[in-house]
């Protein structure tokens, strides 16, 4: 068994592990990152160095991330992370067991993302402020991500040679560096081509963000604070009272497209999801408003009928 000399070097390499073979995104392996730091400093203080952890040494370090509140779906990141580290370090020989193969996973309840209703989203188009030199790139910009489902980190990172406005798709470069088509709305393509007319033709764009579809006014790629800042900005325009991100617009396409009666597998394909179970949250939303629809419109359920 290898001795860990340099904890900072074993750092970098289960980094790079993470984004060259394990294709995930840079945000992905720094979270990874983050928590493997944690649970460095929690061995440290209890003076284990991390390649001789045992089991019990990582329930303890569980059980207080439970006591100091942090909840089940940030427990599981971290010590998915976590087990993702001693798998690197068994492959590398720093190790002779996994530690973690029996390191139980918080059960985490089914959350339920927030939904937008097309009248909601229309009001927050309706609300953009066309005068302004931004006017037009925003309207582009909302009617993309729920016109495709994008995430927002593919939306920033939106190039120009992916766009087949001609054959009216987008060529998208998912999590994983998978790509995926995706057919853009006849409207999200007259949005996009009134802001290339109007904007994105004239501006001259830094170095490195030539072939960026969305820029901002100094020409460099938006960041997805921004698009967070513009979505929330609208929503409160337009006087939508729930708590939405850019997220819940991929969430509204999802949702739309399935009560309209496109197929599952469709809807997988469209919003890149590797596995089936991730896009079955979408017909259990589906179902609750059926049942919210029929409890508050059906007779049975109406109250004077409960009264007879």
């Amino acid at each position: 068994m290898r001795d860990i000399t340099d904890i900072a070097e074993v750092k970098r390499q289960f980094l790079a592990h993470l984004t060259l073979q394990k294709g995930m995104s840079q945000n992905t392996a720094v979270a990874y990152s983050d928590d493997v730091d944690k649970l460095i400093r929690y061995l440290a203080d209890n003076g284990v160095g991390a390649e001789y952890a045992t089991t019990d040494d990582l329930e303890g370090f569980v059980c207080t991330l439970q006591d100091v509140g942090i909840q089940a779906r940030s427990q599981a990141r971290i010590i998915s992370g976590v087990k993702s580290f001693y798998k690197f370090l068994r492959q590398e020989g720093f190790m002779d067991t996994n530690p973690t193969e029996l390191l139980p996973t918080p059960k985490i309840g089914r959350h339920l993302p927030e939904v937008l209703t097309i009248a909601e989203i229309d009001a927050m188009i309706a609300a953009i402020d066309m005068s302004k030199a931004e006017g037009q790139r925003n309207r582009a910009i909302i009617e993309t991500l729920y016109g495709c489902g994008l995430r927002v980190s593919e939306l920033v990172t939106l190039k120009l040679s992916q766009l087949y406005i001609d054959e009216r798709y987008v060529l998208i470069q998912g999590k994983g560096n998978k790509q995926r088509v995706v057919p853009i709305s006849p409207v999200a393509i007259d949005q996009i081509n009134l802001y290339m007319e109007q904007t994105r033709s004239h501006q001259v764009a830094q170095r490195g963000s030539e072939d960026i579809l969305f820029l901002n006014r100094r020409g460099a790629m938006l960041t997805r604070q921004m698009i967070f800042h513009i979505v929330k900005q609208l929503c409160e325009l337009a006087g939508v009272r729930k708590v939405i991100s850019p997220h819940t617009l991929r969430h509204s396409f999802a949702t739309h497209l399935l009560e309209g009666g496109a197929n599952l597998r469709a809807i997988q394909q469209m919003l890149g999801h590797e596995s089936i179970t991730t896009t079955e949250i979408y017909v259990h939303i589906d179902r609750t408003r059926l049942r919210d629809e029929i409890l508050q419109h059906h007779p049975r359920n109406n109250n004077s009928q409960r009264n007879v």
